[in-house]
């Protein structure tokens, strides 16, 4: 399945400053600082690393839900909405996710 390769080229703008490699897997691109995945364009959106503790506050945003792989929820990961996803929102949810990912160990 495709992603949409224009909030790809959105998210890589934004990070690739920021010293985060964008590497296709899991069917999209996942963008990744010292080797954790912080955010990912696949086909549904983007997926954004918010960690367990930001779930209940990353869920109150309108229209966000949690990331669901393979029936199981993915805690400390949420979906976005596309819909309202202007530039000012994504670079809040990307701060966001910088800010966890930087949290965690390199890999």
């Amino acid at each position: 399945m495709a992603y949409d390769e224009v909030l790809a080229d959105r998210v890589r703008e934004r990070l690739e400053p920021e010293g985060v490699v964008a590497k296709k897997m899991f069917g999209g691109i996942t963008f990744l600082l010292e080797g954790n995945a912080l955010a990912n364009v696949y086909e549904e959106g983007l997926m954004v690393r918010v960690g367990p503790d930001g779930m209940d506050d990353a869920l109150a945003h309108p229209g966000a839900k949690p990331l669901v792989f393979r029936g199981k929820e993915q805690k400390g990961w949420v979906v976005p909405a596309e819909e309202i996803l202007d530039d000012d929102v994504l670079d809040d949810w990307l701060k966001w996710a910088m800010e966890v990912t930087a949290e965690l160990p390199p890999k």
